[in-house]
């Protein structure tokens, strides 16, 4: 039985086995908690067994230097899926600003997959973000990600810690993301704050009339009537989204490999 194990391929097997299974611990939909630990465990390892086969890696022993490839190989996945994660949470961060408008921001739920609170809209466009990127076979475009990363980090090569760059880059990225989602919440929010200022304006021509008893449903009134309006700009910004997001990914690994 020993014969038939290659015992110098453990090495290379166990950085790309610690590599995927860490991408799958923060990429979104992979990483949730509704999905079982031991499917995410052995989905890693037939992925990786998979991966082993097809990726030209070289000879590698257990040494001093191991340890710290096991390491960069845990960063690399952590990160790509991290980074996959933030630019997600955009839509989460879009429904939280519309949320504040509507005065939902009091009613957060708790979120399932993730165990953390997340704002009612918010939740709303994350379902339909996630149901849009499984029609679209993203999920197959995050693992193929996952796969070809040994094209721009090889296994035995070391993450250039030095280069600023590469900060620069993930700072850029979490400011576009905050861009992205207020770009998703300001239909709803822009009509809301007309509405304010419509508010405004009655109580001060009115003053009989509470502006605050009517003011609250006729926003969630609004609200829901602009979101039906505007629901198919929405899926192009979440098409948008996915690019940018695969675009990122991409790029990081780039700036991750020394290009």
């Amino acid at each position: 039985m020993l014969d038939m194990i290659n015992i110098s391929a453990i090495p290379i097997f166990l950085l790309i086995f610690v590599r995927v299974a860490a991408f799958f611990v923060t990429l979104p939909l992979f990483s949730y908690r509704t999905i079982p630990t031991h499917f995410k465990i052995g989905f890693s390892f037939f992925l990786a067994f998979i991966m082993f086969y097809t990726i030209d890696s070289p000879s590698i022993v257990f040494d001093e230097m191991f340890l710290l490839l096991l390491i960069k190989e845990i960063i690399i996945g952590l990160l790509i899926g991290l980074l996959a994660y933030i630019i997600l949470s955009a839509v989460q961060i879009a429904g939280g600003f519309i949320d504040f408008q509507m005065g939902f921001a009091i009613a957060n739920v708790i979120d399932p997959q993730t165990g953390a609170q997340s704002p009612l809209i918010g939740q709303y466009f994350y379902i339909i973000a996630l149901l849009f990127l499984l029609s679209v076979d993203g999920h197959h475009l995050l693992i193929d990600g996952i796969f070809y990363s040994y094209n721009f980090i090889p296994i035995d090569a070391f993450i250039p810690f030095q280069n600023e760059s590469i900060v620069d880059y993930i700072i850029k990225t979490f400011n576009t993301m905050f861009l992205i989602a207020f770009q998703i919440a300001i239909p709803i929010v822009g009509c809301l704050f007309l509405v304010d200022v419509a508010l405004g304006i009655i109580a001060r021509t009115v003053p009989q009339l509470n502006v605050f008893v009517v003011g609250l449903p006729l926003k969630i009134f609004v609200s829901f009537v602009v979101i039906l309006f505007f629901l198919s700009l929405y899926v192009v910004l979440a098409k948008n989204l996915f690019e940018w997001m695969f675009q990122s990914i991409r790029s990081l690994m780039q700036l991750f490999g020394g290009a």
